[in-house]
């Protein structure tokens, strides 16, 4: 449980420790999702006129689309009890962790920008109107646990992993865009916010396992002693 605390609190004054190449990072976000705003209306008009899906103001499957990125923890956790397999519980763990990290944010961003759903209007432009539409919170979810799942685990089936995960991830996005739920844009910047909470996980994690081991230097009579410890969780 203090585990879990301390890693809320870390994640949410990140910003506050941020190196250049996070910086970098931001800044390229806020690019390409000035950038994807551009396409806004054209995607929209090109997914949703085709299927009849202009203003009908209706999200019908949500938690269809939601699905898929669940999954991938359910799943990973199954086969982790399955095997008993401590590694498989702490990726469960980080898995669900991402997901809440991520949907949290994506849903505090999402109310405060209150920009307004292309089924509820055809603007790309109405922000501050009550929506939730920016960042797709399913986009970013879906990210999150993709990325930490393609990049978990052994390097014998990385492949493997990173065609699911980042697939699971690619898929949801495409989906929202296409069903008129969510702009463009919306899922550029929820696919950024995922990818940032997944490495904010997994370096948090190479963190914990870093202090688990420790190389020690102690000075002696004759010389020098070195010493290597590590400790168990």
């Amino acid at each position: 449980m203090s585990e879990a605390l301390d890693d809320t609190k870390l994640y949410f004054t990140a910003p506050l420790r941020w190196d250049s190449q996070d910086w970098l990072f931001f800044g390229g976000t806020l690019v390409a999702i000035g950038a994807s705003h551009e396409f806004d209306s054209r995607v929209r008009t090109h997914f949703a006129t085709p299927n009849d899906a202009l203003l009908n103001g209706r999200d019908r499957n949500s938690v269809r689309d939601a699905l898929p990125a669940v999954a991938l923890i359910f799943g990973t956790g199954l086969y982790a009890s399955f095997i008993d397999d401590s590694e498989g519980y702490k990726e469960t763990w980080r898995l669900l962790e991402a997901g809440v990290f991520s949907t949290v944010t994506g849903e505090v961003l999402s109310l405060a920008g209150g920009r307004e759903r292309p089924d509820a209007t055809s603007s790309p432009n109405q922000w501050r109107q009550g929506g939730d539409s920016f960042p797709s919170v399913h986009t970013s979810a879906a990210f999150a646990i993709g990325t930490v799942f393609a990049e978990s685990g052994s390097d014998e089936y990385r492949w493997i992993r990173r065609i699911i995960g980042y697939g699971v991830a690619a898929g949801t996005g495409y989906i929202r865009v296409k069903e008129n739920v969510h702009w463009l844009s919306d899922t550029v910047a929820g696919s950024a916010l995922g990818i940032a909470t997944a490495r904010f996980v997994l370096n948090r994690e190479n963190e914990k396992d870093a202090q688990l081991q420790s190389l020690q230097f102690q000075p002696t009579k004759d010389g020098w002693q070195f010493a290597y410890s590590v400790r168990t969780h």
